[in-house]
């Protein structure tokens, strides 16, 4: 069993995923849903001879160790990939990168997320669980920034996925493990290379998070991405990762600071075959500054609510929009819906 034959075989099949566990034969996630891809149970040693072929001479496998990169099959596609040990040995996955970086509009992302390509600073968040597809709304934006203005674009990705070519930009992708030691050491050097737009793949510590928010006050465009949903506990998890002495300083920082969170959820489509996108949209205000600052973030969903005008949008009236038209059923909307009486009503 050979591991490009695999990868191609997901490529075609139109799989986002591919798993590789002692055991179990190869399985692939087709639109959200987990599938053999082949008969034929794997042993811990033939993973070890697959990765062996993919992994750089400088990427040892260690028992009791991961290893995140990304890898480029020549003819095939651009895959993220970590490799893992588990009770019973060698472990694989790969999230399928495509090459092509589609647009927001193609994405189905609401039209007022591009109004980030034109922000000189702040900072700006794309939110939502593994596989909502964070990071391809972020591509879309650098994509489109890249097209329309003349800035030095840094990303710090671990690793990187969406290859950037240098259109109008300089885009300069830097990836943690190989070319910096961290995502704060990164984003600590960046201020000193003259960046307009900085990309972080994942807000995941407090010492990353502190950066970030200095990047965006010090007048640079910082965009992230965070496993939260909705834009509430967005703010929430930022804060409470600080410690409480920390937290009203934060709290001002992020009022200031914050300028669009967008958290999202790809649910399967109602005849199958796709997956469809649903946002929620908060483009932050004077009066969302203020709910921050004053510790009033469960107030914010009204502001969602009624800040259409502004393109805003609540999860619950995305949901509905795409039941409304047939996209997705229901039952897959129930489990995202935070507000019944809203999602009933939009």
């Amino acid at each position: 069993m050979d591991i490009r034959d695999l990868l191609k075989h997901i490529v075609a099949k139109g799989a986002s995923d591919l798993h590789l566990t002692p055991g179990l034969p190869p399985m692939m996630r087709l639109n959200g849903v987990l599938e053999r891809l082949e008969d034929e149970v794997l042993e811990s040693a033939q993973i070890l001879e697959m990765a062996a072929k993919i992994l750089p001479e400088d990427k040892k496998l260690v028992p009791g160790e991961e290893i995140d990169l990304g890898i480029e099959i020549k003819g095939v596609a651009r895959f993220r990939v970590n490799i893992y040990y588990d009770r019973n040995g060698l472990c694989a996955a790969f999230r399928l990168v495509p090459a092509l970086i589609r647009t927001l509009s193609e994405l189905g992302v609401p039209e007022v997320v591009g109004k980030v390509s034109e922000m000189k600073r702040g900072l700006v968040l794309v939110t939502g669980v593994t596989g909502s597809g964070k990071s391809t709304t972020l591509a879309a934006i650098i994509d489109m920034i890249n097209a329309r203005r003349h800035d030095h674009i840094i990303t710090i990705e671990d690793p990187v996925e969406f290859v950037h070519a240098h259109k109008r930009c300089i885009v300069n992708q830097r990836e943690v493990g190989t070319h910096t030691r961290s995502f704060s050491e990164a984003l600590r050097s960046a201020l000193r290379e003259d960046p307009d737009v900085i990309l972080v793949g994942e807000l995941r510590d407090l010492d990353t998070i502190s950066m970030a928010m200095t990047a965006a006050e010090t007048g640079h465009l910082v965009l992230g991405t965070l496993h939260t949903r909705g834009a509430a506990q967005t703010i929430d998890r930022i804060v409470d990762i600080f410690p409480p002495h920390q937290q009203e300083q934060i709290r001002t920082q992020l009022a200031e600071s914050l300028e669009m969170v967008v958290s999202q959820v790809l649910l399967p489509s109602a005849e199958g075959g796709r997956r469809h996108l649903a946002c929620e949209i908060m483009v932050v205000t004077t009066a969302i500054r203020q709910l921050i600052r004053s510790r009033k973030t469960h107030l914010i969903a009204t502001e969602i609510e009624t800040g259409v005008q502004l393109g805003m949008q609540p999860m619950e009236r995305s949901l509905r929009a795409l039941v409304a038209a047939g996209k997705i059923s229901q039952e897959s909307a129930l489990p995202w819906i935070h507000d019944k009486k809203l999602f009933e009503s939009a």
